[in-house]
């Protein structure tokens, strides 16, 4: 891998020569150490956003669920949690609970083989419950959306109340909350540069390692705009696609 970075130096030697005749500074490229950390970050900030789409679409349908189940020891903790985490910012939020709740575990688990909770996972999980609870109020909203006709025709077949949640209101809801939820998954990706707070070896972190060696932040920082830039509107044209082929029939036009 090293020697193919190597090469690739190499070849990119008189490009980064071109465009440094015209005032931009990336040689960074040149040496395969800061580039192998530069694509590493990418990498990371890819399975970040993976990994808390995942897991804030998990939290999303279980507090969604949650919301709108009739058992008041269910609906009011979630409604807290969702307030208090729409509320407070995500940076806040990731400070709490990798300086404090982590400390915590760490003293706890001291005799015991040590703390096993990295930074990544605190990201993933901080992240995701964050995000979800954006997820669970496009959720909710979707359920409640569903019409009380086929919610009584599934009745009328012998449906339970949860098999009526999650084989009827759940997937329609889901197609009701569809641009809700696509808007915020590209909130989501942009917001995994938090996790550079906490020296997660994302994009946005090696790139600060980069520039405060070589004084390029200008350079890195056009980088970083392209690379989240072409993530999100990926991330957003999938969606769209999937707008299109889940759209239901009489609703939207």
């Amino acid at each position: 891998m090293s020697a193919a970075l190597a090469g690739f130096s190499q070849a990119a030697a008189p490009l980064v020569d071109a465009i440094g005749k015209i005032g931009l500074n990336y040689s960074f490229v040149l040496d395969a150490n800061e580039l192998a950390s530069f694509l590493h970050g990418m990498l990371v900030s890819l399975e970040l956003s993976l990994v808390t789409a995942l897991g804030s679409l998990a939290a999303g349908v279980v507090l969604a669920a949650m919301l709108t189940s009739p058992r008041a020891a269910l609906a009011r903790p979630a409604r807290v949690f969702v307030e208090v985490t729409r509320n407070t910012p995500t940076l806040v939020q990731l400070f709490c609970a990798f300086l404090v709740i982590n400390m915590l575990i760490s003293e706890a688990l001291r005799n015991l083989g040590g703390n096993p909770l990295t930074p990544f996972i605190w990201s993933a999980v901080v992240i995701s419950l964050h995000k979800g609870a954006f997820h669970a109020e496009a959720l909710r909203a979707g359920i409640e959306a569903v019409p009380r006709a086929t919610l009584e025709a599934a009745q009328s077949l012998g449906f339970s109340r949860r098999q009526r949640l999650w084989g009827v209101q759940l997937p329609l809801a889901v197609r009701f909350a569809l641009p809700a939820l696509v808007n915020n998954m590209v909130d989501l990706v942009k917001m995994t540069t938090v996790a550079s707070a906490i020296a997660v070896g994302d994009i946005t972190y090696a790139s600060i390692m980069i520039w405060t060696q070589r004084d390029n932040v200008l350079e890195l920082m056009i980088l970083i705009l392209l690379f989240f830039g072409s993530l999100t509107f990926a991330v957003n044209r999938a969606g769209r696609w999937l707008e299109a082929r889940l759209r239901m029939p009489g609703h939207g036009h």
